[in-house]
Order: structure tokens, then sequence, then C-alpha cells
């Protein structure tokens, strides 16, 4: 057996260092901490009507507490330090740690169900975090000009629109300042937040836990409900380990680390500074902080920075959609690479429509930053919970950790997310279940279209037919064998793949060369040149290529073919037909292995799907399509 390189790079990357780490970490700023960098805007107003009472020097102090608690533990500690450095290839995120964890070589069930419901609440969550966050933007110009009022919803809902609408065509070109904006946004908050601690300095006290675990004790009930809104500090934390691929370990925590949390806690305490002397805590009182004369500078930044956390979420949305598909878990859905230059610049139309109209409903029914509030946290909770137990997991089969060891540190973090889920949970009738819905609706898809996909491999079986037997067989009863080259795509791995035998029933010849290909996902992002294909001569002009891509991997047919010629295998790429089945699926009267309304969804997903030419990248006009009936 021989293997050939492809030609794609893969891997992870290289450690960077001194000005190459600045850049990347520059990079990262606008990419993976636009929603945790833009929480402020809403996280203490939040918390503050959670009370329904006075804001007491105590109460202030405990939310400080809470707050900068909250981003050491889950932020500085679970993600930073520890889920990154659980990588699967480089990569992280829900799903990657789910197929680190083994799940296409051992059915766990478990695992699977834990890893899936986790990725579908971030699609849930991804609908709101654009709303809340221009929403909480645009409503700091009601304090410099009340009349504008009337005018956030609508405003919301342009920008909104403008921004989805401008996917298509990628962000490429303006991505470049995204780095840019977001370090300018973090030194503005941070001076801000330090301005109002010279107001009053007391407030560094909060670094005390005792006076969050003091507010939680003596606030009883209310002080539990506070919960839900101080969990809105870490509500972007997930995406600091899902975007890992994209810039590395060490810029992301040398951003994090550098930046993003000292002026987030800066900002935080100025708030709380501003509070204790005084300044009322209605309206929004992020705002409170910045002088008049610069409050509508300060909403343009606030609106930028959330349009690039907006961004950050979407582009987050097309990247685990791709992995979904990769992974066999969505049907296929045509992606659209909007840039030679950056592997994540992509676009999935359904994906991005959907979410605008969604998103969009939510900015109009709930007219409010503070009524989506209850809507927001209940997804990100959840998965965070998810990514919890998929942690304590990998920290006993990754690591080798004892029991004790990994129980203690992994049930530190279910304990504190359980609590936050909770505290969220209490929403769900305030709107809580809108991301709830949605994540119920994307899980549902998952399951039946891999259900599905199941069933027809499995009515599609039958017993292989050698290779050597079939081209004897061919030789004794004369079937011609015509000039060119004929690539059979099939999810067989040996034998006489069915697309063949049906080409031969119906066209009775068969190409001089024969090639029966076979694509299979790994349970990695990307695999390595040298492991990417292996080619085989099972008989004269008849060879199997098995070729191999990580989830993070987008096949092209053509330029594997075009790879394996060094391989020996006789092919010329002008004179090639690509042969693919189609199936149609019909009921099956009798021993259906579905309930029929799963067999009509997952029968409406496969007619909807995009076409294996597009997603293989293979010439449309060298494609014959052999069409079949599946009865399931």
């Amino acid at each position: 057996m021989a293997t050939a390189s492809s030609g794609e790079s893969s891997g992870t990357a290289a450690p960077v260092r001194g000005t190459a780490l600045a850049l990347t970490g520059l990079g990262a700023l606008g990419v993976v901490f636009g929603d945790i960098g833009t929480s402020p805007l809403y996280t203490l107003k939040t918390a503050f009507d959670f009370l329904h009472g006075e804001a007491t020097p105590e109460r202030i102090l405990g939310m400080l507490s809470l707050v900068f608690w909250t981003l050491t533990l889950i932020t500085s500690i679970k993600y930073v330090l520890i889920a990154m450095s659980i990588d699967n290839d480089g990569e992280g995120g829900i799903l990657a740690l789910m197929s680190l964890l083994g799940v296409k070589r051992a059915r766990r069930p478990l695992i699977v169900a834990v890893g899936l419901l986790g990725a579908a609440l971030i699609y849930g969550d991804g609908a709101v975090t654009p709303a809340i966050s221009v929403l909480s933007a645009l409503e700091g110009l009601n304090i410099a000009a009340p009349s504008f009022h009337d005018y956030v919803v609508p405003a919301s809902v342009a920008i909104l629109a403008l921004l989805f609408a401008v996917q298509p065509f990628g962000t490429a070109r303006i991505g470049a300042a995204f780095g840019p904006v977001m370090l300018l946004w973090f030194l503005c908050i941070g001076a801000l937040g330090l301005w109002g601690i010279c107001q009053d300095p007391q407030v560094l006290y909060a670094l005390n836990p005792y006076y969050g675990l003091r507010l939680l004790a003596a606030d009883g009930f209310r002080g539990f409900l506070v919960l839900g809104g101080i969990f809105l500090c870490v509500t972007g934390a997930e995406a600091l380990y899902a975007d890992m691929g994209h810039f590395g370990k060490r810029p992301i925590r040398a951003a994090w680390s550098s930046i993003v949390f000292p002026c987030l806690v800066l900002n935080y305490a100025g708030q709380c500074a501003i509070a204790l002397r005084g300044e009322p805590i209605a309206n929004n009182i992020f705002y409170r902080l910045c002088p008049a004369p610069l409050i509508v500078p300060l909403v343009v930044l606030a609106t930028m920075a959330t349009i690039i956390a907006s961004q950050s979420i979407i582009t987050g949305a097309y990247s685990m959609t791709r992995q979904a598909i990769q992974l066999g878990w969505l049907p296929r859905l045509n992606i659209k690479q909007t840039s030679e230059q950056g592997y994540g610049q992509i676009y999935v139309g359904v994906v991005n429509w959907l979410l605008m109209i969604v998103t969009i409903a939510l900015t109009i029914l709930f007219h409010k930053s503070d009524n989506l509030a209850a809507a927001y946290g209940i997804a990100v909770s959840a998965t965070m919970l998810m990514t919890s137990c998929l942690l304590f997991i990998a920290m006993r089969e990754i690591w080798r950790w004892s029991l004790w060891t990994s129980g203690a540190l992994a049930g530190l973090f279910v304990i504190v997310d359980a609590g936050f889920f909770t505290a969220n949970s209490l929403k769900i009738a305030d709107g809580g279940y809108v991301p709830l819905l949605l994540a119920a609706l994307v899980y549902g898809v998952m399951l039946i279209w891999h259900r599905g996909t199941v069933v027809v491999a499995h009515r599609l079986a039958q017993k292989p037919v050698a290779v050597p037997d079939f081209l004897a067989d061919l030789k004794a009863r004369g079937v011609p064998r015509v000039p060119g080259t004929a690539v059979f795509l099939t999810r067989t791995t040996s034998g006489v793949p069915p697309v063949m035998k049906w080409h031969l029933q119906h066209n009775r010849a068969l190409h001089e060369r024969v090639i029966v290909l076979t694509v299979l996902t790994e349970s990695k992002p990307r695999v390595r040149p040298a492991e990417r294909m292996s080619v085989i001569q099972e008989g004269e002009n008849f060879w199997r290529i098995t070729a191999h891509y990580g989830f993070m991997e987008h096949p092209n047919i053509p330029h594997l073919l075009d790879q394996s010629r060094r391989l020996g295998c006789g092919v010329q790429l002008d004179d090639i037909t690509y042969y693919v089945g189609h199936e149609y699926i019909v009921h099956r009267e009798q021993g259906a292995e579905m309930p029929v309304w799963q067999e009509e969804l997952f029968a409406a997903m496969v007619r909807n799907a995009a076409h294996v030419t597009d997603y293989f990248r293979m010439p449309s006009r060298q494609v014959v399509e052999i069409g079949r009936q599946i009865s399931i």
C-alpha cells in the first residue's frame, strides 16, 4: 500500500513569539473576545435588576466579587488554563472535544448526546447574542438624547439586517480592522473603569470572595437569582475554546491575561465604584462611567464592538456547521469559501438567513436588552455544563489523572456551572425558552439526519463481491470496456460498490480504467499530508483509493486524484467521468425503521442537501448521477 500527500497543510501551528505573538493576539481580540468583551454593557445592569431592591454597599461589593471570581474560575482557570490544554490536534470546542474522546471508534451514546446537545445550544445562543449586544450599545443614546428612545429598535434591526446581508461577500477585507477596534474598545473600557475606581477605591475590597458569598447567603433566593445576571460576564468564554484553532493557545492566553481580563475587571469595578458613590443604577450604569460629552463617541465605539462580537458569533456558527456536516450529523450544505487566505472565512447561506430571521424577530419582540437578558445565559450555561462533563472524561482518559483529582477539579466546575444553569433556568418562562427551543430543533435535526443515514446504509449493505471475481465475470460475459476513466464514489471500503453495479445494469459497459473512491472523515480536525490517502491496485486497471479528511477540512476530489498519479494510479483528469449514487427516500410499508414523521423530515433533508458534486468540488460536466429509490 502506498500513500501520497494532498499538499494541504495540517496539524497545529508552530508556537508564535515576539512580534508574531503580539500580532496574532491582536487578531484574536477581534475574533475571540468580542462576545465576552462587550458583556460589561449589560451584565451589572441585569444583575442589579434581579435584586429588585436597594443597591446597598454590601450588595454592590457582593456583585463585583461574584463577577471577579466568576471570570477567574470559569474563564481563566476552566477555559484558558484547563480546556485549552485539552485540544484535538490544535482545535477546541465541544464538537472537537467530543471527537477527541473517540466517539467514531466506539459507541459512546452518552458522550455523543452531551456533545451534540452542547453544540445545538450554541446555535440558540448565537441568535440571542447579536440582538442583546446591539440593543445594549444603542440604548446608551437614551442617556445623551432621550428622544432617540423610539429609534433604538429600528436602528438595531437595520444594523443587524446589514450585518447578515454582507456575509456572502466575506469579511476578509474589513476583518483586519477588527483587532485594532477591539483593542481600542478594551483600552477605553479599562480607562473608564480606572477613572471610576478613583472615585471610590474601597470598591477593591470586593476582590475578597467573602463579599460574594455573603451576598448569596444574606439575600437568600434573591441572592441566588443574581447569579442569572452575573453569569452574563462569561457568556463568551466558550468562544475562547472553540476558536483556539484559528489562533493557537499562546496568543489567546496572552491577549486574555494582558488586555482582556484586566480591562474587564477594571470596568466592572469602575461601574460598582460609582454605584457606591451614589450614582443611579437605572437604565445603563455602564454609560454613567463616561463623561457626558463623550457618550455619543462611546456609543459609536460600543456599536462597532457589538457588531464585531456578532460577526464572531455568526462565523462560529458557520464553523460549527461545517464540523457537524463532516462528522455526519447534518446534511451537506453549500459552503462558500470567501477568502483564499483564511480557512475560517466561510459562508453558509442557510445558517446565515435562519440566524438573521430569528435574531431580528427577537429584537422586535423583546424591544429592550433588559427583556432579552431573560433569554440570554441559559443556553451558554447549559453548554458550559456539558463541557465540564466532557472535560472530566478527558482528564481521566487523555491526561490519565486519578479519579479523585479529576473528580475534584471537574466537580468544582460542574457545581459552579450547575448553579449558574439553575439560576438561569428560573428565567425560562420570561424568555429563556427561546434558545432552548432553537437548540431542541437543531438537536432533533442532527439526530434524525444521523439515524436516517444509518438506516440508508443498512438498506444498501449487501454481500460484497470480490473485485477479481467481478472482473473475471465481466470478461467471461464479454462486457465492453470503453475508453476513459470512471471514478465511482462509494461508502463501501471493500468489494465492488453498489453504484458500479447500477451503472453496469443500465449501461452494459464499463470504462477501461476504474477507480473506486471512498472519502472518510476522521475524529480529528486535520489529516497529515502523508496520511491523506491510500491507493491499492485490486485488478488490471482497477484501483481503490481511500481518502482521509479531518472534520475541519473540505475535500477536493480532483486535487486528490491528481496527487494519486504519483502512486501509479492511471488517471487523466481531462478524461474522467465521475459516477455518484443519489438515493430517493420512499416509505416502507412493512418493517419501517423510522416513524413516518422522522422519515418525511429525513427525506426532505436529503432532497435539499447540497449536491455531492459541489461538496466534493467535482466538475459538474463530468459527473453522472445514478438514482435509486431506498425504502426505509
